[in-house]
């Protein structure tokens, strides 16, 4: 570690913590201890954090006080994780209808965030300086993993318009002392990928951040034109916001020489998970409780695929309990070989919802078409449009022209998914277009609540 990042993760990083009163220094290093007990020893701790959580929920949130008082339930009700599941399943709709029911009485010194609305359904929360600041603290302990730390120079590949709306004069002087590079992720054709592998020989930056589509468009556009990026000693590439593509992950880390580690959180939920250089996915335990549940909100299995729900356990000035965060995953039952006790998420899928109406009207998750694209040689970006019940456009971004057997291939098994009187459209292209925010979006579904739902 430099002279300069010890300076900033040693002195200017904490002091600008103190500074917002955010407890983040004090919660990282009990979190970097904690990260070594048994799971046992974390479940108590989660179990302690649950009581005290609910407690002043119940007192203080009215929508708590009153679910409680008209059901019956009293905190003692809840003394351990598994009791979570007498409490109602959460999602965005639900806490925006409550208004400010959702917020605590006496809560104060919040702070306004709102999420990015790619779902559709943007929501509105308030968050205290003890959730943040241990939303921080769990996203730095997961960065030291990788022998990097703040102040270390980075470059962020972004598109996401909160982030890049608010680079005001004082943001971008605190990122020029942290040694942080915002490069936005949009519009990121030949002459502008030019132009980001000439500003990292530049900056030679020890991570990277940001949009897996986006880093790994940059590794294949360095690849096909000669230009090197394995040279410049990037140590690792923490890829978030969309699911990372094997063929992502590849690219990524054979290009740039670098560990390619994942992490999936929420602006809301929170900071979930992050994998580790032996590559197990590890759950912030100290502060979420992740459960996976079936369709009709019932748990599944460890191992077994189902939606990812997420309890919070701090911030309860505007709680997030039981919050569907409509995306799909498994709990991994494995012993990470890093020896932490965290526990293990794995197959994060994307949305619940990117999903597609087969002719009969049953709905197809996108998984099933995931795993039928995922082995193409070459492949580097899909996007699966559903324009209507009857046709559905299938675009792949190839280093290679498609082999007539495999299309082929997969027109029959979109057939046997989708049923045999869909058009299936298959289109190769050179590049795949992200989302307005940035993010790149595998299936889309345009079919109306007329003809079904997607």
């Amino acid at each position: 570690m430099s002279l300069y990042t010890q300076w900033v993760s040693r002195g200017l990083f904490p002091l600008q913590e103190r500074l917002k009163g955010h407890p983040t220094v004090r919660y990282r290093r009990a979190l970097e201890t904690s990260q070594w007990w048994a799971p046992e020893a974390l479940r108590t701790l989660q179990e302690e954090r649950l009581s005290r959580l609910l407690e002043r929920v119940t007192a203080q949130v009215p929508f708590y006080r009153d679910w409680f008082a008209q059901h019956g339930f009293h905190i003692s009700d809840f003394s351990r994780i598994e009791d979570l599941r007498h409490l109602p399943v959460t999602d965005k709709s639900l806490i925006r209808n409550q208004g400010t029911s959702w917020r605590a009485d006496d809560a104060a010194g919040l702070t306004e965030h709102r999420t990015s609305g790619s779902s559709g359904e943007p929501l509105t929360f308030w968050l205290g300086a003890d959730r943040i600041g241990m939303d921080i603290a769990a996203k730095w302990r997961a960065t030291r993993w990788w022998s990097v730390d703040i102040g270390d120079p980075e470059v962020v590949l972004w598109g996401s318009p909160v982030e890049t709306a608010n680079q005001n004069r004082a943001r971008a002087w605190r990122d020029r002392l942290f040694r942080s590079s915002l490069v936005p992720a949009s519009d990121l054709n030949p002459e502008r990928l030019d132009q980001i592998i000439a500003r990292l020989r530049v900056i030679r930056p020890r991570m990277l951040f940001g949009y897996p589509s986006a880093i790994a468009r940059l590794a294949w556009h360095a690849r096909d034109n000669g230009q090197r990026l394995d040279d410049l000693g990037i140590r690792v590439a923490f890829t978030t916001s969309e699911v990372l593509r094997p063929e992502w992950r590849e690219v990524i880390g054979e290009v740039m020489a670098c560990g390619v580690s994942n992490e999936y959180g929420a602006r809301d939920a929170g900071f979930i998970a992050r994998e580790c250089p032996e590559g197990g996915l590890h759950i912030t335990a100290e502060e979420l409780i992740v459960e996976i549940l079936d369709d009709n909100d019932q748990p599944v299995p460890d191992g077994t695929t189902g939606n990812i729900v997420v309890t919070n356990l701090a911030g309860p000035e505007f709680p997030f309990l039981r919050y569907r965060t409509g995306d799909r995953g498994a709990l991994d039952p494995g012993i990470c070989p890093c020896g932490r006790g965290l526990p293990l998420l794995r197959d994060i899928e994307g949305r619940a919802n990117d999903g597609l109406i087969a002719a009969d009207g049953s709905w197809v998750h996108g998984s099933r078409f995931n795993y039928m694209l995922r082995d193409l040689n070459g492949l580097r970006a899909y996007k699966i449009i559903q324009h209507d019940r009857q046709r559905v456009e299938l675009l792949l971004s190839l280093a290679a022209p498609l082999p007539a057997d495999v299309e082929r291939h997969l027109r029959q098994g979109f057939a046997e998914a989708l049923g045999g009187a869909v058009e299936i459209d298959v289109n190769e292209v050179d590049v795949i277009s992200p989302e307005p925010n940035g993010k790149h979006r595998h299936v889309i579904c345009k079919v109306s609540s007329i003809e079904g739902h997607c």
